[in-house]
């Protein structure tokens, strides 16, 4: 995810997470996918706090790259599903997963280069 789109969507991120409650750790927009480490209390559903995410943030890249205002129906930007683990103890792992994550994908490799990335490079798809 580039250019204008992928600038206008972290503010959007934070904002729609706040206006649930819930806040936003880290975070990481790739090419193809998004990567976000949320604090979500467990008697809250994921599915529901993700999905308002999702649905509310498609409607405002709708209003702002597409000129539509209304009629959102049929509208589609995410994909259908998303992917979710939980964290504990393990967080700063995750943390390093979704940084190496931006690396590989910024330098283009493939899963058989994984092993030999540097882990020092800037995260410019941070949130």
């Amino acid at each position: 995810m580039y250019g204008k789109i992928r600038k206008f969507l972290g503010p959007v991120f934070h904002e729609l997470a706040r206006q649930k409650r819930r806040q936003i750790e880290a975070g990481h927009m790739l090419v193809d996918h998004v990567q976000m480490l949320i604090s979500i209390p467990p008697k809250y559903a994921v599915a529901e706090v993700i999905g308002y995410i999702k649905g509310k943030s498609a409607i405002a890249i709708a209003r702002q790259f597409s000129g539509r205002k209304r009629n959102f129906s049929g509208e589609r930007f995410w994909a259908r599903g998303y992917a979710v683990s939980t964290v504990g103890f393990e967080e700063e792992r995750v943390r390093h997963y979704m940084r190496q994550q931006e690396q590989f994908d910024e330098k283009g490799y493939d899963e058989q280069d994984h092993e030999k990335a540097d882990d020092k490079t800037e995260d410019d798809g941070t949130f």
